[in-house]
């Protein structure tokens, strides 16, 4: 089974058609870009055409949100197969999903719901974790998600439910710094707690993006800008984890390509002074 194709010192941005013929044009300094996965299964038409002509300058990664892992559902296989041949058509550097379920009975609620922390949800999401990396022959990144709700049954802490599962489904993690944040706020724990409770080794992507704070909750929109608690956060994850690819998700709001430059731009002088000086410096 193939490893992730990582290049440490990466900072990406997810690819949104607002920008692809300014991305053509000005070939602007980013590393990478991520996709949505779903939004290229069909076969041709525009976003291909576009995909196809930003890859040959960009490296693609590959970014799910329909895999419900942790559904009793059978897995589908014709969803599984149209990452299969999506990734090898692009050649993604990796393929990454979320730990949670999305739907029952063939009914997809679109939104990515969290998992009872229980040893008995652990075995079932490994079983399908290591049956849709054989299938794909490779190992995939699972990502922590935002939350708004817990359940009773629960018997660990969301890292430890976390990092048992990278663990025995021999996967990797895409640690999203702003989920890990937003879910702190709406639950009350130390989210400095949760980070350095994470195992380095699986670590392999970061996602940083903004939110929606309501005042007694706060939702995971990616539709505002990285505020200062999280870049805080992220400064932390950078001195605990290494350089690890960090890519800036926006998905609603969407701002000029250079309002995403500059906060990429600022992402990179945060990580770099961080690689310097090895200690947390000032936002």
């Amino acid at each position: 089974m193939s490893n992730v194709t990582q290049q440490a010192s990466w900072f990406g941005l997810g690819l949104k058609a607002e920008h692809y013929q300014t991305i053509l044009t000005n070939k602007p300094k980013i590393d990478f870009f991520e996709i949505i996965s779903e939004n290229f299964f069909a076969l041709g038409g525009k976003p291909h055409y576009y995909l196809e002509l930003i890859r040959q300058d960009y490296p693609l990664v590959m970014h799910g949100v329909s895999l419900s892992l942790g559904s009793t559902d059978a897995l589908n296989w014709d969803y599984l197969n149209q990452i299969k041949q999506l990734s090898k058509r692009i050649e993604a550097r990796w393929i990454s999903d979320h730990l949670c379920w999305t739907g029952i009975d063939k009914v997809n609620t679109h939104d990515l719901l969290p998992l009872p922390y229980t040893q008995e949800a652990i075995e079932h999401v490994v079983k399908r974790i290591q049956q849709v990396q054989d299938y794909l022959g490779q190992r995939i990144l699972i990502e922590n998600v935002s939350s708004y709700l817990t359940y009773q049954t629960s018997q660990m802490p969301e890292w430890e439910f976390l990092n048992t599962i990278a663990k025995l489904a021999d996967c990797y993690i895409l640690l999203d710094i702003n989920n890990i944040y937003v879910s702190s706020q709406n639950h009350q724990f130390d989210p400095l707690e949760y980070l350095k409770a994470i195992d380095p080794v699986r670590v392999k992507e970061h996602h940083l993006a903004g939110h929606s704070n309501f005042g007694d909750y706060i939702i995971d929109t990616h539709d505002q800008a990285i505020i200062k608690p999280v870049w805080e956060l992220y400064l932390a994850a950078r001195a605990h984890f290494g350089s690890v690819p960090t890519l800036i998700e926006r998905d609603d709001n969407i701002p000029e390509l250079t309002v995403l430059l500059n906060e990429l731009q600022h992402c990179r002088q945060l990580a770099a002074q961080v690689d310097r000086e090895g200690q947390h410096v000032a936002t």
